[in-house]
């Protein structure tokens, strides 16, 4: 019953993390729309973004958040988490931080580096609820 109890906490507090995650991508989106309106757009010719590093982190996180579950495609039923493919999206933004390393404003190395334990935190925390329903 206790680690009934106990798991119930970390799925919340994981979900907590995930809430907090996604409130820093907003604000952070936030923040580069306010410069943006001051320099003009940051559009390429066909009107996508201009490529950056966070886009590329925000990008293969929401790729991960996706296959871990955490994300649901509005309409459609849940899917069982896809482990291997949140692996996948993990092990490349760590490959971004290994190749990177000392090229990185202050905040972008933050952002990675923090966006690397929240996803790693909530991998272990799915695959653990998975393995005590097995």
């Amino acid at each position: 019953m206790a680690d009934e109890e106990k798991k119930i906490i970390i799925d919340e507090d994981w979900k907590r993390e995930a809430q907090r995650e996604k409130e820093k991508i907003a604000a952070q989106e936030a923040e580069e729309k306010k410069k943006e309106a001051a320099e003009g757009p940051k559009r390429g010719p066909r009107g996508l973004p201009r490529g950056d590093l966070p886009g590329l982190i925000s990008m293969l996180t929401t790729q991960a958040l996706f296959a871990l579950g955490l994300i649901q495609v509005k309409g459609e039923e849940d899917r069982e988490p896809d482990l291997e493919l949140a692996r996948y999206n993990i092990d490349m933004l760590e490959a971004v931080e290994q190749k990177t390393k000392g090229n990185l404003t202050p905040e972008e190395q933050e952002l990675l580096k923090n966006t690397l334990s929240d996803l790693r935190m909530g991998y272990v925390s799915i695959t653990n609820q998975l393995a005590s329903q097995q």
